[in-house]
């Protein structure tokens, strides 16, 4: 299989010279692309968040050889998440050759964070199917770098650093409520509200709906710390 010019770039970017490039195209397609004769990324998907996490978990384990169980599971999560595949995806300008269908192109899709984290999974699994683990964990531990070595000790995610804060108070879990959406339809803006029960809240505005909740449970739990 001959591939185009951007794809050839991306495969220069991404460290990795394809021995089966449908593989590559097979990771940068789309579900809303797909046809009977052309498979999407979901399985590669499935199996590139597999093989990120086994990475990941052996590279904390040798970083850092004295850290419990307690301190891994965060910074794991952290350098796993969507989030950090999306960040990764942007450094090699995945977005440029994604396939994608015309309703996602328009909905600006090549930015989209789901979208960009799923397809970094999708082609790290096509990295291990076309060359093995070996190859895989090299990609990944290039693209990732120094983010192993200074993820932050408590690196949970601000929503659940906020519900177990509460819960140790007995309290209920927050509420994340919708406060507005602005912005054209392929880029909206939202602003949330993390709500306690007592009515204590703070809002944030982000692209998304999950970056805007995770911001304002981020500031109501520094509000609430502050007040402790």
């Amino acid at each position: 299989m001959k591939l185009s010019r951007d794809i050839l770039a991306f495969q220069a970017r991404l460290g990795h010279e394809f021995f089966s490039p449908e593989l590559l195209i097979r990771a940068l397609t789309h579900p809303s692309v797909s046809s009977p004769n052309r498979q999407d990324n979901q399985r590669l998907e499935f199996l590139g968040d597999r093989v990120l996490g086994l990475v990941m978990a052996t590279a904390l384990l040798e970083h850092d050889k004295h850290a419990t169980e307690g301190q891994l599971a965060p910074r794991f999560n952290a350098l796993v998440r969507k989030e950090a595949c999306a960040d990764v995806a942007r450094q090699i300008d995945l977005g440029a050759v994604l396939k994608l269908g015309r309703s996602e192109m328009l909905s600006g899709g090549r930015r989209k964070q789901a979208l960009l984290g799923d397809a970094m999974e999708a082609v790290i699994a096509a990295v291990y199917k076309d060359a093995g683990f070996e190859a895989a964990q090299n990609v990944i531990l290039r693209l990732w770098g120094k983010r192993v070595g200074t993820v932050e000790d408590d690196a949970r995610d601000p929503k659940t650093a906020l519900q177990e804060f509460v819960q140790a108070r007995r309290q209920p879990p927050p509420a994340y409520v919708l406060i507005a959406r602005t912005g054209p339809d392929h880029e909206p803006v939202f602003t949330i509200a993390a709500r306690l029960e007592d009515g204590t809240e703070e809002q944030a505005t982000a692209g998304s709906k999950r970056l805007a909740e995770q911001a304002a449970a981020k500031a109501l739990l520094a509000k609430l710390e502050q007040e402790t």
